[in-house]
């Protein structure tokens, strides 16, 4: 089960790339890991294969895959700090998830925001 808003805020843009990405493999694993506390210490793991992905991409100078990497990355950060496990990573992990969703959008061509995340809601 999901929990937090941290948790919340992660999920949403996780969704929406799921749904137009190519690679969905990591993402979908993210997810199960979002909406499972008593995993997200497999995040750690998750985010070394993500980050494999990411040096391929930039072998081949794949920006579109280095940008859904870089959320991916990202979250899995975020998602292995919340549980609480030592080592944590950066403690400022969760503030980049929207910044590089909004970087992911602008690249898969993305005109409202508010698609990536109702955080990102202009009223």
């Amino acid at each position: 089960m999901a929990s937090g808003p941290t948790v919340a805020a992660m999920l949403a843009p996780l969704t929406f790339f799921e749904e137009r990405c190519t690679d969905k493999e990591t993402l979908r694993r993210l997810i199960a890991l979002a909406h499972d506390r008593s995993r997200r210490k497999e995040a750690h793991a998750l985010f070394s294969e993500i980050r494999r992905k990411t040096l391929a991409a930039g072998k081949r100078n794949d920006q579109l895959a280095l940008a859904q990497y870089a959320f991916e990355e990202i979250c899995a950060k975020t998602l292995y700090n919340i549980s609480g496990e030592p080592a944590p990573f950066d403690a400022d992990s969760p503030f980049w998830v929207l910044p590089l969703a909004l970087e992911l959008g602008r690249m898969l061509g993305v005109t409202d925001i508010s698609q990536i995340s109702p955080l990102l809601t202009v009223r």
